[in-house]
């Protein structure tokens, strides 16, 4: 719910922000899990492993520079997701710094440990996987702002066959060993990179301090 709602509020926000009213009027510029997820996308996530949420409508020929603002409003989806599991391992690093992990009871530690880890591990392959450029996902649209007009026209045409192909990645076993599993093995290396990053800012912070002065 957290990264789906927050993926989807970052192209709406932006969207609206950059003059887009679409997704406003839609009732999509809001934080409520209920506006952006969407039921089957939901249950398959939790069965399957795979899901989605509910598609923003962003419409481009609203926005004062259509592509520079299109590639914005794609890009920030996936960066939100970044952004979450940044998040994520600041709070383990500060728990862990700080060792309330350890003041509570087997079952609280149990239970945010499990939470943080399901929060970084799905937020980075969320990122990943929103960048393929592959349609609909959010990386394709990004390359479709890139690309020269006839190009663009060109990949407009075959965006169906896009999308089945996507289909075929995501629910065929043995494609989706070839292409997808080998892309979400580089999600150790991003989570590595942003823990270096934490610990080459924040080492010498006093988080035990920090923690007492902020319940003050």
């Amino acid at each position: 719910m957290i990264a789906f709602t927050l993926h989807e509020f970052a192209h709406a926000y932006s969207a609206y922000k950059f003059g887009d009213r679409t997704a406003y009027d839609a009732g999509r510029v809001t934080l409520n899990p209920r506006a952006h997820l969407d039921v089957m996308g939901t249950i398959l996530l939790l069965v399957a492993g795979f899901g989605w949420a509910r598609p923003v409508p962003v419409n481009r020929s609203r926005f004062k520079y259509p592509r520079l603002m299109g590639i914005v409003v794609s890009a920030v989806g996936p960066l939100s997701n970044l952004l979450l599991t940044a998040i994520g391992i600041l709070a383990v690093y500060v728990l862990n710094q700080t060792g309330l992990l350890q003041a509570g009871s087997f079952g609280v530690h149990s239970a945010i440990v499990h939470f943080l880890n399901y929060l970084i591990t799905l937020n980075v392959m969320l990122f990943i996987f929103n960048l393929i450029p592959v349609p609909p996902l959010d990386g394709y649209r990004i390359i479709q702002d890139l690309a020269p007009t006839p190009l663009r026209i060109r990949m407009d045409q075959y965006e169906t066959w896009g999308m089945f192909l996507f289909l075929l990645i995501v629910f065929v076993p043995p494609l989706r060993a070839a292409t997808l599993d080998p892309l979400f093995a580089n999600s150790d290396s991003i989570i590595s990179c942003i823990m270096q990053i934490c610990e080459l800012f924040f080492d010498k912070v006093d988080w035990a301090q920090f923690v007492a002065d902020f319940y003050r």
